[in-house]
């Protein structure tokens, strides 16, 4: 950590400590202190973010109030007399003689010599001070920050399973969801397209006399055939996309971008080979948000950005909309998260008030 980051953390740490203290209750409410806890993470120089029990909020809390205070008074204490010796050092006559500018704390400045004997002594000194103790005492604390809100092992794992245990009930009330989706759409569409070309072939073949009226009923049932293949092949795309088969991930997300309706940028790197679940979630997350940008955003352009680091396949779709993206008011994200949390994946949604809108979706892709 440089001298100057340090000194700007110490200061940092002196002034969220001193609101911490008459605002504790209100950074003990579950949403204040995960987002609170998560800005110190950050200022120490983690940004991951694992959720922490109430229990171990309340530790860094504690251990915050009562090194952060002292730690940032004497980073105050120290930059603060260090600006005094340059003011000695230059305008110690611009003080009135009763009041007037001190070095050392106590030693009144009246002239030259002690300005620039004294005060260059005290800037060295002070300077020595940040330079020799500043990196190492906001390392410190910034090194008890991240213990303290990083769960350890055990409570990683308890969350795993408890995100486990989550995830695959609601992965199986999805799943329950899809079948009677894929049924009604099946019983109510295709299967009586089907029906009523068989009734009307059925027809045909008994009115074998009258070549008019064989002629439109095979003319209909033909007719009907072909809707309900319509029907099927959009019932087998809401399930697995033949394009992902056709052209893989990169051609498909190509081919959402093309048909959203807004000037959108692609850009996907060389993502290997993925599996086709990942590779499913990804491709609807992708239609999902370009969806929402096209409809709610107000938008004037989209990106859509893809690429694999190792076994993690990262989607981010980006807009210049107004933002203020919701999950609560449908239900298309929530589901994405879903997905992507069967496959022990993350969707992160960027969306403050006024744009843009970021909107990332993070999902191993290493073969099981």
């Amino acid at each position: 950590m440089t001298r100057r980051r340090a000194t700007a953390y110490l200061l940092a740490i002196l002034g969220t400590a001193v609101v911490s203290l008459p605002g504790l209750p209100v950074l003990c409410l579950p949403g204040v202190r995960e987002r609170w806890a998560r800005w110190h993470l950050r200022l120490a120089g983690d940004r991951r973010w694992h959720p922490v029990r109430f229990r171990r909020h309340l530790l860094w809390l504690t251990v915050h109030l009562t090194t952060g205070l002292p730690l940032g008074l004497f980073a105050l204490l120290v930059a603060g007399n260090l600006v005094t010796a340059v003011i000695a050092m230059t305008l110690w006559w611009a003080f009135p003689a009763e009041e007037p500018v001190t070095l050392f704390v106590e030693v009144p400045v009246a002239g030259w010599a002690t300005a620039i004997g004294l005060g260059t002594v005290q800037f060295a000194v002070l300077a020595a001070v940040i330079y020799g103790t500043f990196p190492a005492l906001a390392g410190a604390h910034a090194r008890v920050t991240r213990w303290a809100l990083t769960p350890s092992e055990a409570e990683r794992l308890a969350g795993r399973v408890a995100d486990l245990t989550r995830t695959r009930a609601d992965v199986l009330d999805a799943h329950g969801a899809e079948l009677r989706r894929i049924e009604r759409d099946l019983h109510d569409g295709a299967q009586a397209r089907l029906v009523a070309v068989a009734m009307r072939l059925a027809v045909a073949r008994q009115a074998a006399g009258d070549p008019d009226l064989v002629n439109r009923l095979v003319a209909e049932a033909h007719q009907g055939t072909e809707e309900a293949m319509a029907e099927l092949r959009t019932v087998i795309r809401t399930t697995y996309p033949p394009i992902l088969a056709d052209r893989g991930l990169a051609g498909a997300l190509v081919a959402v971008a093309a048909r959203s309706g807004l000037p959108t940028t692609v850009d996907v790197s060389d993502l290997g080979r993925v599996p086709a679940a990942v590779e499913t979630v990804a491709y609807f997350a992708v239609t999902e948000a370009l969806s929402n940008v096209t409809r709610h955003s107000r938008a004037t352009r989209a990106g859509v950005r893809a690429s694999r680091n190792g076994d993690l396949l990262t989607v981010t779709v980006t807009d210049d909309g107004a933002g203020g993206t919701d999950e609560a008011r449908g239900t298309g994200l929530a589901g994405i998260r879903r997905r992507a949390g069967a496959l022990d994946g993350t969707l992160t949604v960027c969306s403050p008030m006024g744009g843009p809108t970021e909107i990332t979706l993070e999902v191993p892709c290493s073969e099981r």
